[in-house]
This record gives C-alpha cells, sequence and structure tokens, in this order.
C-alpha cells in the first residue's frame, strides 16, 4: 500500500473531539482529569493573534498506553521507535453485549505484530461520543487477553475508557497484556468503521517519560 496516495483509499478518523467528547474519569483530585483549553490571546481583545493553552493528561481523550503506566522502569512512551505506531489492524465486531469473548475472536487470522480494535456495543450505543461516564460497558474478558498474548498481537485497541469490567478500578487485563509487551489504545471511535483489514497510524506525542499519550488516530482501507 502507498500510504502518501490516499486518493483511491477510505480514511477512518478514531478519534474523538476533544472538547466536547472526552470523559471525564473520576479520580481523587479532579484538576487532574480536567480538560481544558483556554484562549490567552484574542483578536478581537486587541491581542497580536489567537493563542490558546491546554490542559490535559496523558490519558486524556483517545490515547495508547505503554507499559511504564502500571509496570515500573519500563521504557516511556518517547523511547519507542515511530514505527510501533503504524500497523497493520483488524476491527473485529464483537457481537456480545456483555463481554469481548475467545468464540468470536479465535476463528480469525491473526499475525504476530497485528492491532487488534474492538467494535463493540459501546460504539453502537454511542458511548464514546457523550462525554459522560456510563457503569457498564463491554468490557474485555482474561481470556479474550490470553488470546491476543498467543497470537503476540501488537496493540489492543478499545472503544471505551478501560478494557477491565466496570466499574473502574481492577487493573487486571491492563497488567495482563503490558506483561508481554502490549501496548492498549483507549476511547477509539468505531461507530462509522466496518470490521475488517487496515493500516492503522497512532501516532502519539513525543513526551520525554511519559507513560501515555493523547493520539489521532486514523485507519486506512
Amino acid at each position: 500500500m502507498n500510504l502518501w496516495d490516499l486518493r483511491d483509499k477510505k480514511v477512518y478518523d478514531i478519534s474523538i473531539l476533544l472538547g466536547s467528547e472526552q470523559i471525564e474519569i473520576p479520580l481523587p483530585t479532579e484538576e487532574v482529569n480536567r480538560f481544558s483549553r483556554i484562549e490567552v490571546f484574542r483578536i478581537e481583545d486587541g491581542g497580536p493573534f489567537l493563542l490558546s493553552n491546554l490542559r490535559l493528561n496523558c490519558h486524556t481523550g483517545t490515547h495508547v498506553d505503554v507499559p511504564l503506566h502500571f509496570i515500573p522502569n519500563e521504557k516511556p512512551i518517547d523511547k519507542y521507535p515511530v514505527q510501533s505506531f503504524i500497523l497493520p489492524a483488524i476491527v473485529i465486531d464483537v457481537a456480545d453485549e456483555e463481554s469481548i469473548r475467545l468464540p468470536e475472536l479465535k476463528d480469525f487470522k491473526i499475525n504476530e505484530g497485528d492491532a487488534l480494535l474492538f467494535k463493540t456495543n459501546n460504539s453502537k450505543r454511542g458511548l464514546l461520543r457523550t462525554g459522560i461516564m456510563s457503569d457498564k460497558w463491554v468490557y474485555m474478558s482474561p481470556e479474550a487477553a490470553d488470546f491476543c498474548i498467543e497470537r503476540k498481537v501488537r496493540l489492543v485497541g478499545i472503544d471505551y475508557v478501560a478494557p477491565e469490567k466496570p466499574p473502574l478500578g481492577d487493573d487486571t487485563i491492563h497488567k495482563k497484556l503490558f506483561r508481554h509487551d502490549i501496548m492498549i489504545m483507549e476511547n477509539i471511535a468505531l461507530d462509522q468503521v466496518p470490521p475488517g483489514k487496515y493500516t492503522l497510524i497512532c501516532l502519539p506525542l513525543k513526551i520525554k517519560g511519559a507513560e501515555a499519550s493523547p493520539v489521532r488516530a486514523i485507519l486506512i482501507s
């Protein structure tokens, strides 16, 4: 595939819109998690140009987590080569309305190094674009995580705030995948994406020492 000639390609933006669609995950210190864009200079107010400041954390919106998020002394996101975030990807349509389970995955032909992106009922319900935290979402079963490990996938993507079973607080799936150097992309917007094979591009910000980064993620078919 010639990635530089996209005239005949279908490109899907699977990132949510910061400023209206991001979900603020409850944390002990609310200020840590809140996203904002503050206009410091405005031309209308006599400023020389429009200039904005952003406040966000590394897990705001659509983002990629690397193992350092839960495992001390792992390499930060700036130490990953950029090609780590350009991957062959498979979008899998999950029919089960409770969990991503093994029977729906075992017949897929998956190669080592693929990214697996799970389109679940979270997408079909439009949960991700509401900006409001839900108390119920389709999650990844431990058996599905084991399947990803066995197939040596490079990245797992989920269409909500976490792959674990709600409520937030259980980190089992994160840690299971991270122990095998599998990255996790969260808050991916797959509602308009058909199942199938793609090229995924999800370049992170080059943040020194960070355990995660917001990304502008796209799929190319």
